[in-house]
């Protein structure tokens, strides 16, 4: 037979019920990172981020890691940045750096009406920001990438929300950007607080 190591808490609840109450992981967290690293010369060569694109994050719980289908796990209130970087960012040997990526919009979908192509009509994000300039800020000892970051409204109604990636691809010689959005789309599951 075990033995059970409950300890009273104030209130007269177990500390096993009270842990239990608590939200688990990231989700204490104030802030969530979201992955993406793209395949560049798949998604120039093909003109498309189906098997080019793979996306994790540092929440608990949420499926699809390691796919272009990621489910984050997220609170009212917490803010999310988006991270993109190439899978290749050596130096090469002839100086040059490989193509990067940079996300130039994110667009949540209306999954109330069932119909995930239309643009969601309302706001549960702040407004999201761009940051990063890896032109100037590339050298072998700082990481490079482009980021977004957004707050979760405090307002915004728990629930599953789904939306489109739209990403910058630099091409090898060639100073014309390739656009591309995700076809299967990743989402958010905002937990109430």
């Amino acid at each position: 037979m075990t033995a059970s190591t409950s300890t009273a808490t104030p209130g007269g609840a177990t500390a096993d019920a009270f842990e239990h109450k608590q939200n688990p992981g990231q989700l204490n967290s104030v802030q969530l990172n979201i992955v993406t690293l793209i395949n560049m010369e798949r998604a120039t060569e093909t003109q498309s981020l189906n098997d080019a694109m793979y996306m994790m994050d540092n929440s608990i719980g949420g499926p699809g890691q390691g796919t272009n289908r990621l489910e984050t796990v997220c609170k009212q209130g917490q803010v999310l940045n988006w991270i993109v970087r190439p899978i290749d960012m050596d130096k090469r040997i002839d100086g040059t750096w490989p193509p990067m990526p940079k996300i130039n919009s994110i667009v949540f979908l209306d999954t109330e009406t069932g119909d995930e192509e239309d643009v969601a009509e309302r706001k549960i994000f702040t407004e999201l920001k761009i940051y990063g300039a890896p032109d100037r800020m590339r050298d072998k000892f700082t990481p490079v990438y482009y980021y977004w970051a957004g707050t979760v409204l405090s307002t915004a109604k728990p629930g599953l929300y789904r939306y489109r990636l739209i990403l910058e691809l630099e091409q090898e010689r060639s100073k014309e950007k390739l656009y591309l959005n995700t076809v299967q789309h990743p989402a958010i599951r905002v937990l109430g607080v």
